[in-house]
């Protein structure tokens, strides 16, 4: 019996010992980070605290400020939980606040408030650290802008799956995704209009020329070659849009391959935006008179079912070229 006391009060060591060193290693890397990016010039500032053990490995950061001057983008938050097993310390969850989580940007101020909001990132064992999965979930959101609410929804799931090789599934849903109310004043949508959309969510795959793993911020992005999007809908009272897409993409981020749009209802879009002031009364016949010539071919006049090619660096409708090509490179 002593025996196994003495054999329980050795493994208790070890398994505290080990316990303590991963948690040093994840609460160095994170402040050697943050000293990382105050050398760049950054705002880089969080309190740190750990607990968790003896199953978990986790970190606080409280008055979390951080603020890239480069690119003008600044983030705030009262506190954020990083954990991760203590058994396999390279699977990470962090845990959002529900209080509000404050970016700015040089085109303005907002905040994101979600409940029960978790980012959970995956790998696979081995000291590349390539990505399993990546996902983020939450309850009730919003994003707010000065005036109140721009955007909200009553959950969020957004994931992204190692499918083999270099390709990753994506997945984005957001029920009852809803404009606000600051946004439904500021584009001035009818009151009779529905709070909510029906549907707005989408899944695709994406291939990269190389996997998702540490060099990914050691190095380099990962730089896309191949999207294939199955199927993007939002469905809005009487409103439809839907997408799929095929497109090659070379090593400077052009685009090959074609887009295929469907809108049912345009004429009531055009309602919408030129209520909003998105669109100008003067230039929306000749806006109409292209749209109802491009859905004449599909046949149904309120429905506008086009194929968009990417071709030689530009887009076109049919053989008619429409402009440049977005260029598809991951900074």
């Amino acid at each position: 019996m002593r025996r196994l006391v003495w054999i329980f009060l050795v493994l208790s060591l070890l398994w505290a010992g080990y316990w303590g060193a991963a948690t040093w290693s994840l609460r160095a890397g994170i402040a050697a980070w943050l000293d990382m990016r105050q050398s760049e010039g950054w705002q880089a500032e969080a309190d740190l605290e750990t607990t968790g053990f003896p199953a978990t490995i986790a970190v606080g950061l409280t008055d979390l400020a951080l603020a890239d001057p480069d690119t003008g983008l600044a983030i705030a938050a009262a506190r954020v939980d990083l954990s991760a097993r203590t058994i396999w310390p390279a699977d990470v969850t962090v845990a959002l606040p529900d209080t509000p989580i404050i970016v700015a940007t040089p085109q303005g101020r907002g905040a994101l408030e979600m409940q029960d909001g978790v980012l959970a990132l995956d790998t696979y064992p081995g000291t590349t650290l390539a990505l399993a999965q990546l996902g983020w979930t939450g309850a009730a959101w919003s994003i707010n802008g000065p005036a109140g609410a721009l955007i909200e929804a009553a959950s969020l799931t957004l994931t992204f799956t190692h499918a083999g090789g270099m390709a990753y599934d994506l997945h984005a849903a957001a029920p009852r995704f809803a404009p606000g109310a600051a946004l439904r004043t500021q584009l001035r949508i009818p009151a009779a209009w529905p709070a909510v959309f029906d549907v707005a969510e989408a899944q695709g795959r994406i291939a990269f020329d190389r996997p998702w793993d540490r060099r990914a911020l050691d190095d380099r992005r990962p730089q896309p070659v191949r999207i294939d999007i199955d199927r993007a809908e939002a469905r809005w009272g009487d409103l439809r849009l839907r997408l799929a897409a095929a497109l090659d993409v070379d090593a400077r981020g052009v685009p090959t391959g074609t887009v295929n749009l469907r809108a049912d209802n345009w004429p009531v879009m055009l309602d919408l935006a030129q209520t909003a002031g998105l669109l100008d009364s003067r230039t929306r016949p000749q806006a109409e008179a292209v749209l109802t010539r491009l859905a004449s071919l599909g046949g149904r006049p309120d429905s506008l079912d086009v194929q968009l090619n990417f071709a030689a660096g530009l887009v076109a409708v049919g053989f008619i070229p429409v402009g440049p090509a977005p260029r598809l490179v991951l900074r």
